[in-house]
């Protein structure tokens, strides 16, 4: 099966578990309102997601332009985040809701960010956080790999292609980069605002797109407090990471 097949595939799953899981659509438009608030207003700037999936981030953002590496009816533009078309400083808030980790060449991809983006404007990157219990969810629980024994490579090498891309994830490498001491010469054209950790209990608990559901709708907001009291240990609890740049 190629990748356009196993992609279509997979968003007929989603769609499909989407639709019977009302709970999740809560928790994901909790964390999409979390991304909202953060979003900037920049004059002649769009909002724009990438790796946008099934789309549902317009439930709360609804002129966000919805992208992704393979045409569907909602989507409104197909991209590469290696070789964005849009012009430069076009932008004004980027969204990656669990698109980061699938960079292969995350520095390489931030170049690109830094190109299309208004100065001051928004790259937000919504991912896994590998707390304790993060390493648990994303590790033996989850299908993709965290990573962690793999060095980031953070420029694609000379002559590389950005049409070759070929499937790649690494679930860690956004708490690796972020959640360490970051070499300056890294993100030198970029503020970081805030990188946040947050006990998501409620969405683990979900079973996300494909696997069982762990507590019935009528305990969302119970769910919802628990988050809230694990909050205050994210080093055992977190396992949502927000990550707010802006462009200097």
């Amino acid at each position: 099966m190629n990748q356009l097949s196993r992609h279509y595939d997979r968003i007929q799953r989603d769609l499909s578990d989407w639709s019977k899981k009302t709970v999740l659509q809560q928790v994901y438009r909790r964390f999409h309102q979390q991304i909202a608030q953060r979003l900037v207003e920049l004059p002649g700037g769009c909002t724009v997601e990438l790796g946008s999936g099934i789309g549902n981030i317009r439930a709360v953002i609804p002129d966000c332009v919805c992208t992704d590496l393979f045409p569907n009816p909602w989507i409104d533009r197909v991209e590469n985040a290696y070789q964005l078309s849009f012009a430069d400083e076009a932008v004004a808030n980027l969204i990656l809701f669990d698109v980061f980790h699938h960079l292969r060449y995350p520095g390489s991809a931030l170049r690109e960010f830094h190109r299309v983006l208004k100065t001051s404007g928004r790259l937000l990157l919504f991912e896994p956080c590998l707390s304790l219990l993060g390493l648990l969810v994303y590790g033996p629980l989850h299908p993709e790999p965290l990573g962690l024994g793999q060095d980031i490579i953070w420029f694609a090498e000379a002559g590389w292609s950005p049409s070759a891309t070929d499937y790649y994830a690494a679930q860690g490498n956004a708490s690796r980069i972020f959640l360490r001491n970051i070499p300056p010469r890294l993100l030198a054209d970029w503020s970081v605002v805030e990188v946040k950790r947050l006990s998501a209990i409620s969405y683990v608990a979900t079973g996300g797109y494909s696997k069982p559901q762990l507590y019935p709708p009528s305990a969302l907001p119970l769910m919802q407090g628990l988050d809230a009291v694990c909050g205050c240990l994210p080093w055992l609890f977190a396992t949502r990471l927000l990550i707010i740049l802006e462009k200097k």
